[in-house]
Formats: structure tokens, C-alpha cells, sequence
């Protein structure tokens, strides 16, 4: 039986003390939304979603930290905190504005690091520039942590393009492999059960995310969301998405993980969505009830 790590277990080794991850929204936008790289988005995605609702309204970055730390004060005592640049691609601008935002959360008092995350397209030479001298290989001791959360959702190009993705698992493996030269961790995020892909398909992902240099690894299930264009797809046919049970949906998961290689932890394995935003499946699960089943 494989040991689950989990991210909290990793963060234990990087960062001294009970750290929180308190989660802000830039407002930095996608270029598969803005014709870019694509238009109308992934077909699975609506910001709002994941977006906490504590930053609405908020502008300033400073300004949602602070009112992160206490929205989430009932979680008890923290030592230090983690900044979750969550909101759509956040490493997509100009390079001098995104230093801006991030040294603005890294000013905040108690804030140990930050955790961003982005899509594989949208990291330019400059940006890891900065990277590997803030946080990296060029980094002086004692420096702030540095996770960047890639956004792959699939290793095969063949769904890749059916979500409307705008990159391949090429780019995935490059942006990986940039950051990792670079002496940056690499989170990576994946939705099990994309349309079209069966459970053999989540195994080869698992061995191929096993094959990068990533650290962390963060498992959805697959959800549809309301305001999405697989929302659409689906009031048309539903039968273009599988609806597991949270029992199938963990059995498959359990599975996934016995295939991955040891040293990933495992960030999270399900979505935590609003339910007045799920279209389907609704398990009323939490994810840490989840986590028990698992």
C-alpha cells in the first residue's frame, strides 16, 4: 500500500510552523480568453468558480491577504503564510507588473512564500529570470518558498483540443522542465475525467506526470460547472461526460496514485465548488470527507 504525502507534509519541509495558503485574485485575465492563444475559454471553465468569494470587491493585493488571514482565522494558529495567486494565469503581463503583485504579497508581514498558478504558456524568459534570482538557483539564503502550479488538465494533445485548451503536453513538459533548471518547485493540476478519456487514459497520465520533474500534483474530478460551454455541451448530450460516484470517482483515484512514481505529494483530489454553481455531480462532499472515503 502506497503511503499518501500530502501537501501539507511537503510544505512541513520547506517552511517551519503551521503555514496557511490564503488565496488571492490579480485579475491578470488568460490569453485563451482574450484571442491571444484562443477565445471563449476551456470549455470546463468558469472563474467564478474557484475565485474565494472574501477577494470581491477587494482591489489591492495587500488588502485581500488581510482580509484572507482573517476569513480564515477559525482554521487557528498560523506561523506563517502561503499566498495562492489562484485566479486565472498568473504569470500572463507584463513582467514588471507581475513582480509588482508578487512583491507586494511577500511585503505582507508573516507571508513566508507564494504559490502561483498559471498555464505552461505564459512563462517568459524574463519572468523565470526573476524567478531563479528570488526564489531559485541564484536565490541568496533564507529566501522566500516558491511553488508554480502548472495548469496541464491532460497529458493527451487529442483532449487537450477538444477542451479548447490552446497548448500541447509538449508545452507542459517544457514549462516543467524551465522551472525545475531554475531551482523552482512545479505543482501540476490534472482533471480526471475529461470527455473522452477512460481510466487507462488517467494511468498514462500518471506515468507521464511521473516522468517530469514536478513536486506536487493537484487531482479535479471533473465537473459541470454552470456558465460554462460544456454546460452547453451537455444540456445537448449528456452522455459526452462519465458521472462516477465520489465510491467509483475514489477507487479510480486510489488506482491513479499506486501509478505514480514516489516523491509527488498529492495536493488535493477533489474540487471544492460552490453548489449553487454544479451543474453535475453534486457528491455534498467535502473535500477532507473525501479524503476519509479516499
Amino acid at each position: 500500500m502506497k503511503t499518501i504525502r500530502t501537501f501539507s507534509d511537503y510544505i512541513a519541509t520547506v517552511i517551519p510552523g503551521k503555514v496557511r495558503k490564503i488565496s488571492v485574485n490579480a485579475g491578470l485575465g488568460c490569453p485563451n480568453r482574450d484571442g491571444t492563444v484562443g477565445s471563449g475559454g476551456c470549455i470546463f471553465c468558469n472563474n467564478d468558480a474557484f475565485c474565494p468569494r472574501y477577494t470581491r470587491g477587494l482591489q489591492g493585493i495587500t488588502q485581500q491577504i488581510e482580509e484572507g488571514i482573517r476569513f480564515t482565522a477559525n482554521k487557528g494558529r498560523a506561523d506563517a503564510f502561503l499566498v495562492y495567486f489562484q485566479s486565472y494565469s498568473n504569470t500572463y503581463g507584463p513582467t514588471g507588473k507581475l513582480v509588482r503583485l508578487y512583491e507586494e504579497a511577500l511585503a505582507v508581514p508573516g507571508v513566508a512564500g507564494l504559490v502561483i498558478a498559471t498555464r505552461p504558456d505564459c512563462l517568459a524568459p524574463d519572468l523565470l529570470d526573476y524567478f531563479e534570482r528570488r526564489f531559485g538557483r541564484l536565490a541568496p539564503a533564507g529566501h522566500p518558498f516558491l511553488l508554480v502550479e502548472l495548469g496541464m488538465e491532460s497529458t493527451l494533445d487529442r483532449t487537450l483540443e477538444f477542451i479548447n485548451r490552446g497548448h500541447d503536453h509538449a508545452c507542459s513538459v517544457t514549462a516543467a522542465n524551465a522551472l525545475s533548471e531554475r531551482g523552482i518547485a512545479v505543482g501540476a493540476h490534472l482533471i480526471l475525467g475529461l470527455p473522452g478519456e477512460s481510466e487507462s487514459d488517467w494511468i498514462g497520465h500518471a506515468h507521464r506526470i511521473s516522468s517530469m520533474p514536478v513536486t506536487t500534483l493537484k487531482l479535479h474530478q471533473l465537473q459541470v460547472i454552470r456558465g460554462t460551454a460544456l454546460e452547453r455541451m451537455y444540456a445537448e448530450d449528456p452522455g459526452i461526460v462519465s458521472l462516477p460516484t465520489a465510491e467509483e470517482y475514489a477507487a479510480s483515484v486510489r488506482r491513479f496514485v499506486a501509478a505514480l512514481r514516489d516523491g509527488i505529494y498529492l495536493d488535493r483530489f477533489v474540487s471544492e465548488t460552490p453548489r449553487d454553481m454544479v451543474v453535475a455531480p453534486s457528491w455534498g462532499l467535502k473535500p477532507s470527507e473525501f479524503q476519509k472515503l479516499l
